[in-house]
């Protein structure tokens, strides 16, 4: 018998295909209403942007299984759905390669000014002028927040750029040999380019606050893809008006797609649409493994990468 799942945001069309092939029947949460088909639906597949609360959930009786095609899932309330029996899974690991690629383009972007060198150069301002100095990006110092996989993969590629590297986080790692700073602060006032690479959620709203960006001061630069909801961004935007930030590269914001208007109109700002993922190769990896999730669970197999709250 088919198995009967809810799309809860938009999936790409390679991986409606994969669903469709394995002959699971996939209901548009949009368009199904009538409590007798909500109750066959055993399974919700959505993307890192899905929003899964407690109300939807008393909705489906009988949901088991949250499968996110994504590494964040914080618009998920896993504590309601861990008090259903309902399991929550992501995709970590396969996407770390292009977010920790795309922090590395932000930071030379940022730093050598390349977004609007670029506009320099097709609005024909180079036949009368010199495009103004840039800053140097080899062997400055970068700090991490965050040292788990992503954080990890962005250290190996600074290191490429003799880049003096310093992190922060829940505690030192043994096998990290780089400087420990205890607080986001501390390790924000030690660095010229700071990258946040923390999980979303409520451990981490506004970490980067006044305080950080205070602390990292007018010659720092503030590289975020992680979550919008990370840092504080009317405290940014107001660090970047009253110049006491040099610049920020952002690839996430607090009420995305939509972007506050201010941070679009200033040119020390380079601003990317949620794109870290978002290659063909890794998204294609990331389905892959939301399905290998889909498949275990409906088996009864061990899942692959539940999330670290339904392990165990």
């Amino acid at each position: 018998m088919a198995q009967e799942i809810m799309q809860v945001s938009p999936l790409p069309p390679f991986m409606m295909n994969a669903l469709q092939q394995a002959d699971y029947i996939v209901h548009d949460h949009t368009h199904i209403k009538d409590p007798g088909a909500l109750s066959k639906v055993t399974a919700l597949v959505g993307t890192g942007a899905t929003k899964v609360d407690k109300k939807l959930l008393m909705m489906l009786p009988n949901v088991k299984l949250i499968a996110i095609c994504g590494v964040g899932y914080d618009g998920v309330d896993v504590a309601a759905a861990k008090e259903k029996g309902i399991v929550v899974t992501h995709t970590p690991g396969v996407l770390t390669d292009d977010v920790a690629d795309l922090a590395m383009g932000l930071v030379l972007s940022i730093g050598r000014r390349i977004p609007q060198a670029d506009k320099f150069v097709r609005n024909g301002d180079w036949v009368d002028d010199a495009f103004a100095l840039t800053h140097k990006v080899s062997g400055a110092r970068l700090g991490i927040v965050g040292m788990g996989r992503i954080g990890r993969a962005i250290a190996k590629r600074a290191a490429g750029f003799d880049m003096r590297i310093s992190y922060t986080g829940r505690e030192a790692k043994a096998d990290v040999p780089y400087t420990f700073y205890k607080t986001v602060t501390a390790l924000a006032a030690e660095v010229d380019y700071l990258v946040v690479a923390v999980p979303g959620g409520d451990k981490t709203q506004n970490l980067i606050s006044a305080a950080v960006l205070q602390a990292l001061g007018p010659k720092g630069y503030l590289i975020n893809i992680a979550r919008g909801s990370v840092v504080d961004q009317p405290a940014l935007v107001q660090a970047l008006k009253e110049k006491n930030l040099a610049g920020a590269a952002l690839d996430v914001f607090w009420d995305e797609p939509v972007v506050d208007p201010e941070l679009r109109r200033m040119h020390n700002v380079v601003l990317t649409p949620h794109m870290a993922s978002s290659t063909e190769e890794t998204r294609r990896a990331m389905a892959a493994l939301t399905m290998d999730n889909l498949r275990a669970f409906y088996e009864k197999k061990a899942l692959p990468t539940p999330v670290p709250e339904c392990q165990g």
